[in-house]
Formats: structure tokens, sequence, C-alpha cells
């Protein structure tokens, strides 16, 4: 009989070696894509994705407005699964993002996408999945076989492969000398991320906590997203996760010292931009633990992250804490592994 959260931490310990391999393997094929969506060049960019995946989707359309300086948004499914909603995508690139590639939701919203005059590509971890089968074009995110319901190695290498389709797609349909030199040290720093033990040792600081807040902005915005559902989904604790600009926006009237915030705060505009929330959240005396490369006023302990540019942060970032999921479930005594009543294909229609 295996060990609660043995799978999980296994995942979660592969993820350098998932991103060396996807950089050395999968730099061609991302490559050949990016050429042929650069041929395209869509007016307006679609993603459409759920749960850990909606988190990925998210950070590209961030990476797609501020990179490429196209348009982007995340899709309803539902409109269009739900409703029958057939909006015209003439000149639009529609990208759905899925671990399994089984949504079937997702596979109607890339049908319908290309009947609607959209270029459609799929970005999962199996090529032979029915939502590759249905869109033009698909990635491979390469993570291989995922041990633990809670997904971990796949989001972070579905981090990485839309990173590297942006940079590819804005290089004319190659990865640029230079970024490929800077993204061939994210396995290092991955590795250095995941030896630190802060995060382990923090975790029985929410033990019995009853509800937790996770916060950043722009790039870290997704890091918290996702922060909070892997709480959610391995310790059944209720995560709410609020753009720093949003929670000043009524949700900070919750923040007191029986409500841990988790902040990510790297060292880029996202970061700066938060420091004015933290400042506002230290007056109320709120528990807050920054993640990030450097102390920050307002959060008195920090689970410490490398410093680096803020595109590449959240490959980052996300890994102490879902180590902090892993531990606090344990101390919970819950198994991260089996989460009850999940499964890793979620059937939504």
């Amino acid at each position: 009989m295996t060990e609660p959260g043995s799978g999980m931490a296994a995942d979660i310990a592969e993820q350098p070696d998932v991103l060396a391999g996807l950089l050395d393997q999968g730099s061609g094929p991302i490559g050949e894509v990016a050429a042929r969506v650069v041929d395209w060049a869509p007016r307006h960019v679609v993603f459409t994705a759920r749960g850990t995946s909606d988190h990925a989707a998210l950070y590209a359309a961030y990476l797609t407005e501020i990179r490429l300086g196209v348009p982007a948004g995340l899709a309803s499914p539902s409109a269009i699964t739900v409703y029958g909603a057939r909006p015209d995508l003439r000149g639009a690139l529609v990208v759905g993002v899925s671990q399994s590639g089984g949504s079937p939701d997702l596979c109607e919203v890339v049908r319908v996408a290309r009947e609607r005059g959209a270029h459609t590509l799929a970005v999962t971890n199996n090529a032979d999945s029915p939502l590759a089968a249905a869109a033009e074009l698909s990635v491979d995110v390469r993570a291989g076989h995922e041990r633990a319901v809670a997904a971990t190695k796949t989001y972070t290498a579905e981090l990485l492969a839309l990173l590297m389709l942006v940079e590819a797609v804005r290089g004319g349909g190659a990865l640029p000398a230079q970024e490929r030199a800077t993204l061939a040290a994210l396995p290092g720093y991955a590795a250095d991320a995941l030896a630190d033990g802060t995060s382990t040792q923090l975790a029985s600081r929410y033990r019995f906590a009853a509800q937790i807040v996770t916060t950043g902005r722009g790039y870290a915005y997704p890091t918290a997203r996702e922060t909070a559902l892997k709480l959610m989904e391995t310790s059944y604790l209720p995560a709410l996760a609020f753009s720093g600009a949003d929670l000043l926006h009524g949700p900070l009237a919750m923040a007191d010292p029986d409500v841990p915030v988790l902040a990510v705060v790297g060292s880029g505009p996202g970061g700066t931009a938060m420091r004015d929330v933290l400042a506002r959240l230290g007056e109320r005396r709120a528990d807050v633990v920054a993640i990030g490369p450097s102390d920050v006023d307002g959060a008195p302990l920090r689970i410490p992250t490398p410093d680096v540019d803020e595109r590449y942060a959240p490959l980052l970032d996300i890994l102490p804490l879902q180590r902090l999921a892993l531990a606090l479930a344990l101390h919970r005594g819950e198994n991260p592994d089996t989460p009850r009543g999940l499964n890793k294909v979620t059937s939504t229609l």
C-alpha cells in the first residue's frame, strides 16, 4: 500500500526534468506550430479551458496581450455547450488547453469555433486526445503520466509550452536564441525552488484554518488562483483567490488576523503593484505570507522563490505552493493523491 501523498510528491519532484525535457524535445514542434500561427495572423485569441488548465490559459492570455499586442480572453464554454451560442469567430485563434484533452465541452467549443471561422489549436498532455483531434494544430506538453489526481507537473508543463509558443510567435516562428538561453536556466531554478523547505515548514500554520485568501497581480494572478484550487481540492480548505486590485474593492474588509493570506509578490511591475495591497493588509493585521524573491512590508513571513523575469515567475512560484498544499493535506489527515469526489478527467457537458 502506497503512502498518502506519495504520488503527488513524486509528480512535484519530477518538474525540473519535465521542464528540461519540454525545452529539449518540444522546441522544434512548438516552433512549427508558431510558424503556422504567424501565417494566420489572428486578430484576437480566445482560450478555452477548465480547472487548473484555466489558470494556465489565463497566464497565456496575459502573455498574448503583453508580448504580442493581440487582444486575448477566456471563453465561457457554457455559452456554446449550454446556450447554443454560435459566435462569429472569423479572424480568431481559439486555443483549447486541457491536460487530458478529454473534456467534452472543450472539444465542442473547438469544433464549433472551426465551423464559425476560427483557426484552432489544442495544448494537451495527450497528443492522441479528442481535443487534439478536434483542433487544426496541437502542442504536446510532454509531462508524462501524472500519478495524483491533483495536477502539478502538467500545470507547469502547460505554462512552459504556452510561454514557448508565444515567444516563438513573437520571434516570427522560432524561439530567439537569447530566449532559448534564458529558458534553459528554468529547470535549475525549479530544482532550487523545490529544495527549499520553507513552505513545508509553514504548512502546520494552516492546519486549523477555516479559510484562506490567495492574491497576486498580473502574471502572478494565475498562480494565486491555482494555489487556491490546490488547497481546496487536496485539503478541502475554502480558499478565495483575488487579483490584488480586486482585493481592495471590497474583499479587503474580511482580512483580519484569523484569515491567512498567501500573496505572490514578484520583482516586476505586478509585484510592485502588490506592495500597496500588502500595506493595506498590514493595516488590518492580516496574517500574510509573501511568496517571492525579497521581503515585503506587510508580510512578516516569506516563502523564497528565484528572482527571475516576471514572465517566468509563474513556473517557479507555484512549486513551493504545491508542496504547501501537499504538506497541509497530510497535516489535516487527508490523502492528496485521491481527493474525494474527483477524477483525473472531468466530463463537463
